[in-house]
């Protein structure tokens, strides 16, 4: 028999949330209707979380977060929309993450894994992927696409409809308002500029030296040698034959639907 889950008398649990084993409630949260949390999730005092909204295994929330609420978009009609997270994230405080809206999908998706630090806000319709950091005060518009292991430095903000790809790093303040490749470091203030390749953190993610030099090669290709976008499409398509990586670049250019940040 699973014992009861540590719920503080103060929080309020709505009676058709579902909560999993060994899922701890702290003072004053709130845990509304359609509300699913999983086994060993741990939410501190003072958190509001709205449905419909699924919330996976371990994942840690603390104080004064703000999960599910509904998208702040002009459009939405109180339609059924979601909010998913995945397993393992780290949500701190003052963190908002809104549910969809019924044109853009309807779902705003978080993985595993990721570290959203305090004052953070993710719009509706975002897909967050696994191992992302988002540093203090970093802010999503809505329908942003980020992949794996992306970096978002304290103080930066994406454009709605943007996407930015696996193991990218976004300096400080940087605001990005067109889709970023992966692998790319975009640095500088206001519309933040590419400047060369996350090499340190594919170091520390174990690349070895002949694959950050293909990723080199093309990021040249694609940023250095005077090429067109098309003229530099053809020359990757010739080097991803020989890298997974640069074949993850090009796989981003065909997904791409606004402006290349270049």
């Amino acid at each position: 028999m699973i014992e009861a889950a540590p719920i503080h008398p103060t929080a309020l649990v709505d009676p058709s949330a579902v909560i999993g084993a060994d899922v701890s409630i702290g003072a004053y949260s709130v845990i509304g209707a359609d509300v699913e949390i999983g086994d060993g999730t741990v939410i501190g005092p003072h958190v509001v979380i709205e449905g419909p909204t699924r919330i996976g295994r371990n994942n840690r929330i603390t104080q004064f977060a703000s999960l599910g609420g509904a998208p702040q978009d002009k459009k939405f009609a109180d339609e059924r929309t979601e909010l998913i997270i995945g397993d393992r994230n780290l949500i701190r405080e003052f963190v908002t993450i809104n549910r969809g809206t019924g044109d853009g999908g309807g779902i705003t998706r978080i993985g595993n894994d990721n570290w959203v630090l305090a004052y953070v806000h993710v719009a509706h319709d975002c897909q967050i992927g696994n191992h992302v950091v988002f540093s203090n005060y970093a802010a999503l518009a809505g329908h942003v696409e980020i992949g794996d292991w992306t970096i978002l430095s304290g103080y930066s903000g994406v454009h709605q409809f943007c996407k930015v790809g696996a193991h990218a790093f976004i300096g400080m303040g940087c605001l990005v308002g067109h889709d970023v490749p992966p692998f790319v470091l975009m640095a500088n203030e206001q519309q933040g500029r590419p400047r060369g390749i996350n090499s340190e953190g594919l170091k520390r993610r174990g690349f070895d030296s002949a694959r950050i030099a293909a990723i080199k090669r093309a990021y040249r290709t694609l940023y250095m040698a005077g090429l067109s976008l098309p003229e530099a499409r053809q020359q990757l398509t010739t080097q991803a034959e020989a890298s997974e990586d640069v074949r993850a670049m090009l796989d981003f250019l065909d997904r791409s639907e606004r402006t290349l940040a270049r």
